[in-house]
Formats: structure tokens, sequence, C-alpha cells
């Protein structure tokens, strides 16, 4: 989630995690993430949706690479954008028929009515946002990466326990700042930020030591945004479950078991393998915190 860094271009990324397609599921009716039990007709004429004949898209603004390129999720470019692009082609929308609006993350899983048929913005799938709102299948598997810079004493961290005393930061509302309530515990309380780009510059100002966001995200910003910053390491949450992002939607939402059909298809077929080798290359030199 996140995720925040502006820039143009995308270099390749190194990604110590399980490969981007999510654990694969052959299920094609409803998501346990919720969604209606009931057979829904997956044809643009007879889905749940929110505009007649049109696939309504939701996103973050300002949207961020490697997720979303040039700051406009409408052009098909970067992870997210293509992922959304290909399931609305499954869904038998061509690509003027998906429309593309805005939505703050910290808004998207609030309870309540949606004026989007779904949403994607690296949200990652927990039970406390399932309580407001549905998800889809997993679309790509996260691991948590720490950014910190170079001549700092916390670059030199091996382990989740060696940044306990060090000052951290994430963007409220993320798994990332829940990652180091939970799972790293530091010894004072973390620095919150409406986004990553502000926590960026407090690490930059020596307001914290690092902070968290997904493993993608953190490659981006070390490699373009940070001169003289690392990504020390990354890990994944303690329970041993994978974290997820899924698309999100309105609770009780119709759409949602036949977006789980297309991703079925995308993973088996090998379109979402596809994408992430394009957008999210894989390297090895990530170091794992453990």
């Amino acid at each position: 989630m996140s995720r925040r860094l502006v820039g143009l271009f995308v270099v390749p990324l190194a990604i110590m995690v399980a490969s981007c397609a999510p654990q694969s599921s052959n299920n094609n009716d409803s998501s346990s993430s919720g969604g209606s039990s009931s057979a829904t007709s997956c044809t643009p004429g007879s889905m749940p949706l929110k505009h007649k004949g049109q696939l309504t898209v939701a996103t973050d603004s300002p949207v961020y690479p490697p997720w979303m390129l040039g700051n406009d999720p409408s052009n098909g470019k970067g992870y997210e954008s293509a992922v959304a692009y290909a399931v609305a082609k499954q869904l038998g929308f061509s690509q003027d028929q998906v429309m593309w609006t805005k939505e703050r993350f910290n808004n998207s899983y609030k309870p309540g009515p949606k004026d989007f048929d779904f949403f994607i913005n690296q949200v990652s799938i927990t039970p406390a946002r399932e309580k407001a709102v549905d998800f889809s299948d997993g679309y790509y598997s996260a691991a948590q990466g720490v950014i910190a810079r170079k001549d700092a004493p916390i670059a030199n961290a091996k382990s989740i326990s060696d940044l306990a005393k060090y000052r951290l930061g994430a963007q409220t509302g993320t798994t990332s700042l829940t990652a180091i309530r939970d799972v790293i515990k530091p010894d004072q309380q973390p620095l919150v930020f409406q986004d990553v780009n502000a926590a960026k510059h407090a690490l930059e100002n020596g307001q914290i030591d690092g902070f968290l966001t997904d493993v993608p995200s953190a490659y981006i910003i070390v490699a373009t945004q940070i001169t003289d910053g690392t990504l020390i390491g990354q890990f994944q949450p303690q329970t041993g479950q994978q974290e997820q992002f899924g698309m999100l939607f309105e609770k009780g939402s119709g759409l949602v078991p036949c977006v789980n059909k297309a991703l079925a298809t995308l993973k088996s077929d090998g379109t979402l393998a596809a994408l992430d080798k394009r957008w999210l290359s894989d390297v090895a030199n990530v170091p794992v915190l453990k």
C-alpha cells in the first residue's frame, strides 16, 4: 500500500517474495472474502454495475510506479493499471468502457455505499477491512520493505528485533503501520503519515530512522527518489499468512464472483505472471529480516 512515489519510469525491481501471482484459486464462485453468494451472470449487460455498460474503477490520487505510471491510471501502464484492464477484458469491457474515478485510500474501506465498481490501490485484504467491504481474491503477494538512509545505524539491521530501538514511520491506515506496531513492536510509538511521500521527506529530514511500505514501492523509492537511501530488508507477517492485495468492493457486491472468475483465468493462462515479469521484474538481492 503503499506505495507513494512521484516518478515516471520503472526500473527493474528486486523482490524476494513469492511470485507476484498469489496462491491461485480455481473457484469461480464467490470469494471467501465476501460478495454475493447467489449466481451472477458475468456479462456487461447483466452484471450489477454502478453505470450501465461501463466498468467504474477507482484508485487514489496521485498514483505511483510501479503500480501505475505517469500519474495516469487510464494509460494501462504499471502493474495495477494493466491488471485492471486485463480483468475488464475478461468481463467483456473494451478499454474505452473502463471509467476511472478518484477515491482516497483511507476512505475506500470505510462502511457504506461506493460510487465505484471496484477500487484498486495496493489494498491488503484484512479481517478488519472485510467487516466493512468485500474483496476479490488476491492478485499480488506482498511483503513489507524497510527503507533507511545508507549512513544510519539502522541500515545495519539484520533482524526484525534489530529495528525495535529505532524511530519508524508508515502511512496511516496501512498494513505497514500495523506491521510496525504488531510485528516490530518498537520502543517508541511510530510516526504516522498521510502518504509515503510524506514519510520519505521525514526520513530525509531526520525525523525518522526508517519507514515501511510494500517492497516494489520501496525499491523504486530507493532507486529513484532518495539519493542516500537503502532498502535494508523485507519481512512477511509473523502469522505465516501471505499478505495479499485485493480489489475492493462495496459490501455485498454481486460483482465479486465475476472478478474472481476473471482473476482465476488470468492466473491459469499466465497473464498475471506476464504482467508481473513486465512491471515487477524479479531480482534477488533484498535481504529477508527474521
